[in-house]
């Protein structure tokens, strides 16, 4: 279908020659009334004349165009503006093309040649758009472009003035982009290279000669029609070719440690890394570079380190925050009934199909196995983030609308039911100060009648609300994990609808910012976002479908970090690696290589855990009645053994020198638990010992340390935590 300008308004600065003459002619050509502006002056901005403004404007008339001319300079931007309205009574589509050169090497520029160029160029922009824009605003319809450059972008010898209007052009473009979202006015940028009264001073006749205006034009007339919906971009465009530019940020490194002092050896001595592109990621916007500063400052290594002002988190201060005030306050506990119905809509929120006969056990509440999606677990807790209580703890006097969620855990305890009533009680487990932000660690317990079914812990970055001289760490996070430094295991690929979003808010994420143009448009997004916990759905079924056979039984645990907003109709890309049971994650958007899901794994059951039940004496191991005792404590007191412990002790039990069984005890996770088999993480401190040097320990006739300098009882990790398997193996008589 033919594109029209029947019935818009366009006015074209500098449209006497060049680029502008081109711009105004193809747009008349189009059906649209153009105002032709130009002053008439030469290259450098000197003299005035009208004769090129109307010589277009007879061109245009000739051909059965409607056209007036302008004399004004760009600088008495409301005179352009009212041109339009006395002549058409509208104006729709605003292109700032005039300029003017001034070249002159750095050294020998005046204060006339710098002030002049960014009068004509930004200043002149700026005054005509804003003279428009209130008129855009009302119609609810407007389309501006401005005009940058090469120079701008890049910089050139002898053109610093000019340089600095037009890359002042851009970010000027990107506000306006922003700000006229919700009105439909669009601002993008073009830099072209085209023969024009400008270039011909720095190009070569012939060069010139074949950089045709018209080859410009179209890219300029598509960014101004009513179907185009580009906002806020930049491109490049000469010779019939057009590329779209963006800015690119290496990884960068963090180079300070703990509260110590960041020093200049410490970025000399990190700067290949500051500066490798590898990897490199790709912010759109201030919202996207704040949170990769933001993920960048969660990642400081200062364990357990305490302010240089010991007593400064036990004082109220400015920023409203008080740790020791806040840390262990409890929410109300909220309750969640939900039936299958609930379930359902989840797993179509989080991308599930009957497309995939695999999905139908998520999806058909008459399937002979259908079962909760593990992820749902994050639903009933959500209460204690979305219902305002965090408002109301002490110690948290803060903007609960400068929130950003950063982190998400959730373990599961076991499966989840499908209907029912689960109950969640909330605390608050630590305040960090990252300077330029809080983060409130909030966590949550979800229950079945008596019995834990789930625990989820919220990571959240209050923006601004930092130093108040508070610790920057806590052992009570759970830690994000970098992916293995190789190809991935597996890649899945899925598509979100454009109504995912709609979807999946169904679920109880009420937040307008996924389902308000207007309301996301405030917070700096071009369209509303998916909900974080959306593509935390879909990353954590991918994972369970390549790695568990869709089984929801053997998920354990899903820990991410959210990097970047997805745009609803975007593909998700889920890289995954398996590193014994732990399945380490990174999600991306496919179209835009942009990380969304950072840092994160899935801790899959593997081989059963341990119980009572399941153990024998089959394999002829004496210590197998030991773990299986240790198994029964750990399940009638495993809440009480992790507050003491919190330490995971892996041991290696051989046999005539050989390896004959593995066991994990984790006591410090969740309740605790007993694994037979290596643990899928890091343990703290791990054991070998061979099964009778083992049941003399246990039963007291080996002294341990005696054991441990005679080579019987070997130790990796953290070697003092020993101390504390008293707790566990007291009571050797029972054992």
């Amino acid at each position: 279908m033919t594109l029209s300008f029947e019935g818009r308004v366009v006015l074209v600065t500098g449209a006497g020659g060049g680029l502008g003459r081109e711009y105004a002619l193809a747009f008349a050509q189009r059906g649209a009334s153009v105002i032709v502006n130009d002053l008439g002056a030469d290259t450098k901005g000197g003299g005035k004349s009208s004769a090129a403004a109307d010589k277009v404007v007879e061109e245009i008339r000739a051909k059965g165009g409607k056209a007036v001319a302008n004399y004004d300079s760009v600088e008495d931007g409301e005179k352009l503006i009212q041109s339009a309205l006395d002549a058409f009574g509208r104006i729709d589509v605003v292109v700032n093309n005039a300029g003017i050169l001034r070249d002159r090497s750095f050294a020998r520029t005046s204060d006339m040649d710098w002030d002049l160029i960014q009068r004509v160029h930004l200043r002149g922009s700026f005054l005509v758009t804003r003279a428009a824009w209130n008129h855009m605003k009302s119609q609810k319809f407007g389309r501006i472009i401005m005009t940058a450059s090469a120079a701008g972008i890049y910089g050139n010898f002898g053109q610093a003035n000019y340089s600095a209007a037009k890359l002042g052009m851009v970010g000027l473009a990107n506000t306006l982009a922003i700000e006229g979202r919700k009105y439909n006015i669009h601002c993008n940028t073009i830099a072209p290279v085209a023969g024009s009264r400008l270039t011909e001073t720095i190009m070569p006749p012939d060069l010139v000669a074949s950089l045709k205006p018209e080859y410009v034009a179209p890219l300029v007339l598509w960014l101004c029609h009513e179907q185009c919906q580009e906002n806020g971009g930049l491109f490049e465009v000469g010779a019939g070719w057009i590329g779209k530019l963006r800015w690119e940020r290496t990884q960068g490194c963090t180079v300070r440690q703990k509260n110590q002092p960041m020093t200049l050896e410490a970025v000399r001595d990190q700067w290949d890394k500051i500066c490798d592109f590898t990897d490199a990621t790709k912010p759109a916007n201030a919202q996207e570079s704040l949170q990769s500063i933001i993920s960048a400052l969660s990642q400081v290594e200062s364990e357990g380190e305490v302010s240089a002002n010991p007593t400064a988190s036990a004082t109220a201060s400015s920023s409203g925050i008080n740790p020791a005030e806040a840390v262990g306050q409890k929410i109300p506990p909220t309750t969640f009934s939900f039936t299958h119905t609930q379930c359902i809509l989840y797993a179509l929120g989080v991308g599930m199909s009957t497309k995939d006969p695999d999905h139908l056990r998520f999806l058909y509440e008459g399937h002979p196995d259908f079962s909760c999606l593990p992820t749902f677990g994050v639903i009933p807790s959500m209460t204690a983030m979305m219902d305002g209580s965090l408002s109301s703890v002490p110690g948290l006097n803060i903007d609960f609308t400068r929130i950003l969620h950063g982190e998400q855990y959730l373990e599961l305890y076991r499966p989840l039911p499908t209907s029912g009533k689960l109950t969640s009680e909330a605390s608050i487990g630590d305040v960090l100060d990252k300077g330029s932000g809080a983060v409130i660690l909030l966590d949550v317990n979800t229950y079945s009648g008596d019995e834990l079914v789930c625990y989820n812990q919220f990571s959240v970055f209050v923006v601004g609300a930092g130093g108040f001289g508070g610790r920057r760490t806590s052992e009570k996070v759970k830690a994000s994990l970098p992916p293995p430094k190789r190809a991935p295991d597996a890649v899945v690929v899925d598509a979100t609808t454009r109504d995912q979003a709609a979807l999946y808010r169904l679920s109880g994420d009420w937040n307008p910012l996924h389902i308000d143009p207007s309301f996301a448009a405030m917070g700096g997004f071009k369209a509303p976002i998916l909900h974080g916990l959306c593509s935390f759905g879909f990353a954590a079924r991918h994972v369970l479908k390549q790695f568990a056979d869709n089984d929801p039984s053997r998920m354990k645990a899903i820990k991410v970090r959210f990097a970047k907003p997805v745009l609803p109709g975007q593909s998700l890309q889920t890289e995954m690696w398996k590193e014994g049971n732990r399945i380490h994650i990174q999600c991306k958007v496919k179209e835009t290589d942009a990380v969304v899901l950072a840092g994160a794994y899935v801790d899959l059951h593997g081989a059963a855990e341990a119980s009572p039940e399941n153990l024998t004496q089959g394999e002829g191991l004496q210590s197998e009645l030991v773990f299986a005792e240790i198994g029964r404590r750990i399940k009638d007191s495993g809440s009480d053994l992790v507050k003491k412990v919190n330490a995971v002790f892996g041991w290696e039990i051989t046999k005539d020198g050989k390896n004959a069984a593995q066991w994990t005890i984790d006591l410090k996770n969740g309740s605790g638990s007993l694994q037979k088999g290596p643990y899928s993480g890091k343990a703290d401190v791990t054991f070998t010992v061979s099964d009778e040097d083992f049941m003399e320990v246990v039963q007291g006739k080996l002294n341990p340390q005696k054991a441990f300098f005679s080579g019987k009882l070997k130790v990796r990790g953290n070697i003092m935590l020993s101390q504390k398997l008293e707790v566990i193996l007291k009571d050797y008589a029972k054992l």
